[in-house]
């Protein structure tokens, strides 16, 4: 199975002298990749390069984030604007959310066709998908329970639909 890269976030500014960054997160699942995932920098997929995380220092919003190499605050300028992408395997669930799935198609298990993605949204307790058909739109939540799965070389997501989902 084919690896996927996905950005998970995006270098806003400098700080400090030492060549902290702040980072805005591009992912729910920011947190759970930052630190355990191989790193790439750079504008595209593309065009990135390895980079390796040196230590991350605050809390919450005001963390600070420290990658080798780049040591001055003229370092961290010069990064400033990249994307860091990850890379996840088929199976990863980064994989049921990332901007690469808007248009696929969406069946039931049945076969029935369900309609096109056409957004992702995050809410607090879980990921909704908007799928859309003809003029109908609807909410359907991004669960093990109802997500079967997704064929990336097909464009098809598969869901078994609960009671009244479709409706």
């Amino acid at each position: 199975m084919k690896n996927h890269v996905h950005p998970i976030a995006t270098i806003t500014t400098t700080s400090g002298l030492t060549g902290d960054v702040r980072l805005r997160p591009l992912s729910r699942y920011f947190d759970d990749y930052i630190e355990d995932k191989k790193l790439m920098l750079g504008f595209s997929p593309d065009t990135s390069e390895n980079v390796r995380l040196e230590i991350i220092t605050g809390i919450g919003k005001r963390r600070r984030f420290k990658f080798e190499g780049v040591d001055s605050i003229l370092d961290a300028e010069r990064i400033v604007g990249q994307t860091i992408f990850i890379e996840a395997s088929s199976d990863d669930k980064i994989n049921l959310i990332g901007a690469n799935i808007l248009g696929y198609e969406v069946f039931a298990e049945s076969g029935k066709f369900v309609g096109i993605l056409k957004d992702v949204m995050w809410l607090p307790t879980s990921d909704v998908y908007v799928i859309k058909n003809d003029e109908k739109e609807m909410l359907i939540p991004v669960i093990p329970e109802v997500v079967k799965g997704v064929n990336h070389d097909e464009g098809v997501i598969v869901i078994t639909p609960m009671d009244g989902l479709l409706d």
